[in-house]
């Protein structure tokens, strides 16, 4: 730690940057990666970002670690976890403002609660939420995690996971029954999450909580990829999923539609 007379010592204007110089030299090894260059040696990435052989060595391992490169010989390649990166301001700022609009609109025509969520790490994250007003509502707010494995929308985001991630995932995530509908095997979940990719819509009935049932849809880009989901609740007294999908569907994938002109 610096001392107070390390600090006065210091000449007028000429502060210290309080910046973290191994970051910025990693984050611009991460930078050096792009669609014309998909992987890089040693000598690359030194060359792509001025910084010594022996810095870029060390950042570029450093990143293997963690799981954002993967290591072939003396090549590195970016692994799927790069995309959490981007993922922070694409799907956490942006979705969030673009897709109130349309949440609000379709909470209006069903006079149900609606959410969005985007994927995050085995969870379906809600980053934007438009309430019914009820004396009873589902508990659900802005911020809250679902297990993917049994909401809806986190089953029509996994939808949109690479195999190789879906099948870690399903292999790792360790189910629990939180009433007697709730799915805690491997084949039943991947089944409802094949069933989803086929049809474009999930539902729950009482898998998370008791009387409640969900349907939730994919928001896809122009690229046809999934970035979030959008999905409706209701109380079981209010709709069965017949209803849901006569009634709630064709509102709901209007919307995501729209959303996803948006992205």
């Amino acid at each position: 730690m610096r001392s107070h007379e390390d600090a006065a010592a210091e000449p007028a204007g000429k502060r210290q940057p309080e910046g973290m110089a191994g970051l910025a030299k990693g984050l611009a090894i991460v930078e050096a990666f792009t669609a014309e260059r998909t992987q890089l040696t040693v000598t690359d990435a030194a060359r792509a970002t001025g910084i010594t052989p022996a810095a870029a060595r060390r950042c570029l391992l450093t990143l293997r670690d963690l799981g954002y490169l993967q290591q072939d010989g003396g090549l590195f390649r970016p692994t799927p976890r790069m995309m959490r990166l981007g993922a922070a301001y694409l799907e956490t700022a942006s979705i969030p403002a673009l897709a109130q609009p349309f949440v609000l609109a379709a909470r209006d025509e069903l006079n149900e609660s609606v959410s969005v969520a985007v994927y995050d790490d085995g969870s379906a994250l809600i980053v934007a939420r438009a309430e019914v007003q009820r004396i009873v509502n589902t508990g659900v707010r802005i911020g809250a995690r679902l297990p993917a494995y049994s909401s809806a929308s986190g089953r029509v985001l996994l939808t949109g996971v690479p195999e190789a991630e879906l099948a870690a995932y399903l292999e790792s995530c360790a189910p629990v029954r939180t009433t007697p509908n709730t799915l805690v095997t491997v084949p039943e979940i991947r089944g409802r999450i094949d069933l989803a990719r086929d049809e474009g819509v999930a539902f729950t009935n009482e898998e998370l909580d008791y009387g409640i049932r969900s349907m939730a849809v994919p928001v896809t880009d122009s690229s046809g990829r999934v970035r979030a989901a959008l999905t409706a609740s209701t109380f079981t007294a209010r709709a069965s999923i017949d209803e849901m999908r006569r009634n709630f569907l064709p509102v709901l994938r209007r919307q995501a539609a729209g959303l996803g002109r948006m992205l």
